[in-house]
């Protein structure tokens, strides 16, 4: 599927009037094979793609960093949910980033 052919993104329809900020999902997860594909599909299947993931492993487990922007914090929160209720990730926790616009000159 190219770029055109690409669904737009969900709305939040339970906080269509929230403003959308990009934030920040750290995670624990066991350190199996499949553990990643589990993590991006629950983004996949709403069509969000992160703009970072940053993973490395410590013993057992993976510690994962993953960015995204465009996300009201209640979508975020919801999507936060998903990753506790999935069987290998032990830990999440969600942070806003705050915005920083760029201006050119």
């Amino acid at each position: 599927m190219n770029a055109l052919e690409r669904p737009l993104p969900r709305s939040d329809v339970w906080a269509a009037n929230a403003s959308h900020s990009t934030v920040r999902y750290h995670l624990q997860a066991e350190a199996e094979p499949d553990t990643l594909c589990r993590v991006l599909n629950l983004f996949a299947l709403q069509f969000l793609t992160p703009h970072s993931v940053q993973v490395s492993q410590q013993e057992d487990l993976l510690d994962v960093e993953i960015g995204i922007g465009g996300l009201s914090w209640h979508r975020a929160e919801v999507i936060a949910q998903k990753l506790r209720n999935l069987v290998c990730v032990a830990e999440v926790s969600l942070e806003n980033q705050a915005r920083v616009e760029l201006a050119i000159a």
